[in-house]
């Protein structure tokens, strides 16, 4: 599948489905191309992999929301879309496959690790530039003395005889044959009779991990990224599980972030906005100047083209947005009430008469 297809037509639904409509479509594919009923068809394997794909994408309001403004890159860039493997999808959506397969979900050997989550703190630069930084975990790793296989030293599992190694025993119910988890080995389709005593035949053992996550330009608060194979390890050799980097973007008081735009408030004067004059906008490369034009109105907005965030889908960058607010001054000279009284007679506007001993003047010397 060189091209990917629209998640909405992989699953057969229209664009307003709802969760309900969205699981039922998925239950139909998923029974359609499930691998133990398409044995060594790979067409059939890559159609349960986009259609797994799609309802993981779809089946998330955060998720389906990112892929409706940005498509496909959405909730690929940060948000984990996709799977490693089918073992993934199983572990993924076991619900919907107990219903299906009665309670086996097709899984074979031993079972997956578990997904492990930890968080990030970044700063509006950082996450606008896009960073290498490194995250230290406390995870289950595999057992170096017996390699993960649970078993001592001279030995190693053994193939369960209850099931012939498959992990899986078939049951009789009518005319249909339902595959369950074998009650011997608990789907591992291996026995260990001599457990390694490092890890007493767990196959793993507690160790603090230490790796570098690259985090793409433009994620968002609360934005996640996912990272295959570097969760728990599983027990006695099974697929590992995923590492989940939850992203927390930074409040900057420079700004107000909506998307890929950077919205800023301006404190300016009367005579700035009557007169015109060239104001300092911020921007994440630093303050530039911006032209107001005499007239320029309170609440009016300024838009600095391309100066914003990057957007998540690669089209650009937002805008930084420069809201005007007029600032009144508490406290006036001499001078400045005098030449405020001439302005508003000049233009036949009435104002409260001067009180005696110039209550502006006095707060203005304070």
């Amino acid at each position: 599948m060189s091209e990917r297809r629209d998640y909405y037509d992989v699953l057969g639904v229209g664009r307003s489905a709802e969760a309900a409509e969205l699981k039922r479509a998925y239950r139909r594919l998923a029974m359609e191309l499930h691998p133990d009923r398409n044995p060594g068809d790979k067409q059939a394997e890559d159609r349960f992999k986009e259609a797994s794909e799609a309802y993981q994408v779809l089946s998330d309001p955060e998720k389906r929301s990112l892929y409706d403004r940005f498509g496909h890159a959405g909730p690929s860039a940060g948000m984990g879309a996709g799977f490693h493997d089918v073992h993934d999808i199983f572990s993924a959506f076991g619900d919907i496959f107990g219903d299906i397969f009665g309670g086996g979900g097709g899984r074979r050997g031993p079972p997956r690790g578990a997904d492990i989550e930890t968080g990030l703190v970044l700063t509006l630069e950082e996450a606008a530039t896009g960073i290498k930084r490194k995250v230290s975990i406390v995870r289950h790793a595999a057992c170096e003395v017996c390699g993960g296989n649970g078993a001592a030293r001279g030995s190693s599992p053994e193939p369960c005889e209850h099931c012939g190694g498959r992990g899986q025993v078939m049951h009789a119910q009518g005319f249909l044959m339902i595959s369950s988890t074998c009650p011997v080995c608990r789907g591992e389709g291996q026995i260990v009779r001599r457990p390694c005593p490092t890890c007493s035949g767990a196959g793993v053992v507690e160790a603090e991990d230490e790796l570098q996550v690259t985090i793409p330009a433009g994620v968002e608060d609360g934005s996640t990224l996912r990272i295959p194979g570097r969760g728990e390890a599983a027990p006695r050799g099974g697929q590992p599980g995923n590492l989940y980097v939850v992203l927390r973007v930074k409040a900057d008081e420079r700004f107000e972030r909506d998307g890929a735009d950077l919205h800023t408030e301006i404190a300016v004067s009367f005579p700035q906005l009557a007169l015109g004059d060239e104001v300092e906008v911020p921007t994440l490369e630093g303050p530039m100047l911006l032209e107001l034009p005499a007239g320029t109105q309170a609440g009016d907005t300024f838009a600095l083209r391309g100066r914003g965030m990057p957007r998540m889908d690669g089209r650009g960058k937002g805008d930084v947005v420069a809201h005007i607010k007029l600032v009144v001054p508490s406290a006036l000279s001499a001078e400045e009430e005098a030449a405020l009284r001439a302005y508003a007679a000049a233009g036949g506007q009435h104002v409260n008469p001067e009180r005696g001993g110039g209550l502006f003047r006095r707060k203005k010397k304070k």
